[in-house]
């Protein structure tokens, strides 16, 4: 799994995804503590809408960022995206209005929105070996699982020596850091799409492709169970340990502990696992019943030691279905639209956390934790469900295609075969282009 480290650049760009990880983990306990310092007993209110909001920003600004980050020098973009972040972690500790605390946490969210898909586009042009890739993605993985587990460690120890708004300082660093790795490696130049479009074409381009594409209808119906389950996990753990069972804090994060490392499994098991015996759509598929699953025995948990390995379930079931996303996006586009694509999927995947987040909460609160965990277990199986009838069986093979419009001349029917009627017939993987406007 650590072979993508060999590479000097990819080396440097995981290190700048660990400390701006680190960084923005640090950052969200701050962020909790100051809302309850500006708004009082108001600060759940506050820190509900400014999750909103970064949800919005996510949903509504990462399409526009994808349609024109190929404008841009990449390595001047993540550096400026991260000097931005920088820029208001280090403002929000001198917030004293609660509107001030929407507008900064806009704003830094806006930046993550062009920052994040940019960055994962460029991972499989620096790495352009599908296994070299599927690793880092493991890697990723790993990265994401281990800062939910590190950072509110740090962040406690951290508390007893230093006032909470050092946090934020913590976080700004954690951008600089990134921005001078990324500075220092030379990046892949993207590469423009094929076709001209307007602006409008540009900004929905990722959008269309994704939901042309079969498998990535698939991946968007399992984002729905990811986002079922992991909003129960994110939301009502608590309300669960110190709720349900009566325990403490130190309880609280054990149970979460155990969630990533569930995680951690997938992540760790899926190189091998998908170069040597399944496929990414079985191996996915097996991640969203897992899910369903455990959202179902939810409701019949007793104690706090049995919740533990059922959230470690969970956190394997969402190591599974997340892992190799990237591999299918990788597959779906030509180099030119990866940027674009890579936007479509993170908008598109925080747009079902949107729908899961408030139902988690609301219903919990609502109807209790039993009815809550079987209402998200239906929206997981509806996601589930979905992705095993959008997604064909060997969608990764080669597809049969005749093309009608293309000049004899044309590079790319070199080898077809001529059919009656006119036209040149061939097979190979699919992807949306100039050449392939339909799906066969």
């Amino acid at each position: 799994m650590l072979s993508p480290l060999a590479h000097r650049t990819y080396r440097h760009l995981f290190l700048a995804q660990v400390l701006s990880l680190l960084g923005t983990g640090l950052a969200t306990v701050a962020l909790g503590l100051l809302a309850y310092e500006v708004a009082g007993a108001d600060a759940g209110a506050v820190l509900g809408t400014a999750l909103t909001l970064k949800m919005v920003a996510y949903v509504g600004l990462a399409p526009v960022a994808g349609a024109f980050v190929g404008l841009v020098p990449r390595r001047a973009l993540l550096v400026a995206l991260d000097l931005l972040r920088a820029g208001i972690a280090l403002l929000l500790p001198f917030v004293t209005e609660v509107w001030q605390v929407y507008v900064l946490v806009f704003v830094l969210q806006a930046g993550s929105a062009a920052f994040t898909p940019t960055f994962q586009a460029t991972i499989p042009d620096v790495l352009p070996d599908e296994a070299e890739y599927t690793r880092a993605l493991s890697l990723s993985r790993l990265a994401y699982d281990l800062e939910a587990l590190a950072s509110p460690a740090i962040a406690a120890g951290l508390l007893g020596l230093v006032g909470f708004h050092w946090l934020f300082a913590g976080n700004a660093l954690g951008f600089l850091a990134s921005a001078a790795l990324v500075l220092s490696v030379q990046l892949p130049s993207p590469k423009p799409p094929e076709a001209a479009e307007g602006a409008w074409a540009r900004i929905t381009r990722g959008s269309r492709i994704y939901l042309a594409t079969p498998r990535l209808r698939g991946l968007l119906a399992l984002n729905l169970t990811v986002a079922g389950a992991g909003a129960m996990v994110i939301v009502n753990t608590v309300v669960l340990v110190r709720g349900e069972f009566g325990l403490g804090q130190s309880e609280v994060a054990w149970t979460l502990a155990a969630y990533g490392f569930g995680s951690m499994l997938a992540a760790l098991a899926l190189p091998r696992l998908l170069d040597r015996a399944a496929s990414d759509r079985t191996a996915m598929l097996v991640g969203a019943a897992l899910l369903v699953a455990g959202l179902l025995l939810g409701t019949t948990v007793p104690s706090w030691p049995v919740l533990l390995p059922l959230w470690a379930l969970l956190g394997l079931g969402n190591g599974l279905v997340l892992t190799p996303a990237g591999r299918l996006l990788r597959r779906s586009a030509a180099a030119g639209d990866r940027p674009a694509l890579f936007a479509a999927q993170f908008a598109l995947s925080h747009a079902c956390w949107l729908v899961a987040y408030p139902l988690a909460g609301h219903m919990g609160a609502a109807a209790g934790l039993d009815a809550t965990f079987l209402a998200l277990a239906a929206l997981a199986g509806l996601g589930c469900a979905g992705a095993a009838v959008l997604w064909p069986r060997g969608d990764g093979a080669a597809v049969e295609h005749v093309h009608r419009d293309l000049p004899d001349e044309d590079a790319h029917i070199a080898e077809a075969e001529s059919v009656p009627g006119g036209g040149f017939r061939h097979r190979h993987a699919m992807v949306f282009d100039a050449r392939h406007p339909d799906w066969p």
